[in-house]
């Protein structure tokens, strides 16, 4: 996970880059998932050969719809808009809108410590949101692209918790292969005539290189790590590792003279990150759960020890 979070913080200046020199963002995207598609078939050929039933084959692609659809064409949109630092930051607000749908679907419990985490990472992405029209030399996000990465946010987090069960069915290749096909199929009959559009030949070949990291590291290398940690890991847990990326996105944006950082980007950072780690100090349903048992077994001693005295 800290791995793919790496990945994905690179992934924002240098995703930027191949939209700001012309290539539409359904291109962009589309190349994504039929690139990693490709992939991942391929790789299938090598690993162990894996039945899907039919009615997961049917949830894979809600999976696929939620997970990788609406999560990377809404971020892929709003970073066209947007700059890359400010839909980095609003990545980090993923662990808090995890936190929520895992109480509904999962029933986690809301404690306080999660609403004040929630409350606090709140004020952060209200900062940003509000400030990033500001004037910062043409290079500063808009409310628009931000909100778009916000729904990204959003899809993928209900994309950890109700499909959670699934994912631990087949392996990562499996699950992945299936994903991205499904992906591919609804964006490409949208995607044709932005891809048409491309004169390749006029692509310089540094474009070349920014589209390829996007689809073979931060798509399909990253989407496999991720896939690896989701087995092991609680829905809060894989999300927490997003506020890695807001961190590198930033030092390479702002090296390169990509993007600007001044105060209230300083501010935002400060409340999401207050607010991720209020939230991940909360205890799970489990541990809740656990500590009650611990305490009716310990009552349940002490009326023994009061009984035999």
């Amino acid at each position: 996970m800290l791995a793919a979070s790496i990945i994905w913080g690179l992934n924002a200046p240098i995703g930027k880059a191949a939209l700001d020199f012309g290539i539409p963002p359904l291109a962009l995207t589309t190349f994504r998932f039929f690139g990693a598609a490709i992939a991942f078939w391929f790789i299938s050929l090598f690993t162990k050969k894996e039945r899907v039933k039919n009615e997961d084959l049917l949830m894979l692609f809600f999976a696929a719809l939620f997970g990788i659809v609406l999560n990377q064409g809404t971020f892929i949109f709003g970073l066209s808009l947007t700059s890359p630092i400010d839909a980095s930051i609003v990545t980090t607000m993923a662990p808090i809108v995890t936190m929520i749908v895992a109480a509904i679907v999962l029933k986690e419990p809301i404690t306080g410590k999660k609403v004040l985490g929630v409350f606090v990472g709140a004020i952060g992405a209200l900062i940003l949101i509000l400030t990033s029209q500001a004037a910062s030399g043409g290079k500063s996000g808009n409310i628009a692209g931000d909100l778009l990465c916000l729904t990204a946010q959003l899809s993928f987090a209900i994309y950890l918790t109700v499909f959670k069960g699934l994912i631990e069915k087949y392996s990562s290749v499996t699950i992945m292969k299936w994903m991205f096909i499904y992906a591919s199929m609804c964006f490409i009959p949208f995607s044709y005539d932005n891809i048409a559009s491309i004169n390749f030949a006029a692509v310089p070949l540094k474009v070349f290189g920014e589209i390829s990291f996007v689809v073979f590291a931060a798509t399909f290398l990253a989407y496999l790590l991720v896939m690896t940690g989701q087995k092991t890991l609680r829905p809060t847990i894989v999300s927490m590792y997003n506020y890695v990326q807001p961190i590198v996105a930033s030092f390479v944006a702002v090296s390169i003279g990509m993007d600007s950082f001044g105060w209230p980007k300083t501010v935002a950072i400060a409340f999401v990150f207050t607010g991720v780690f209020i939230v991940t100090q909360s205890k799970s349903k489990a541990q809740l759960e656990a500590e009650l048992v611990y305490q009716e077994v310990d009552t349940q001693q002490k009326d023994n020890e009061e009984k035999e005295d």
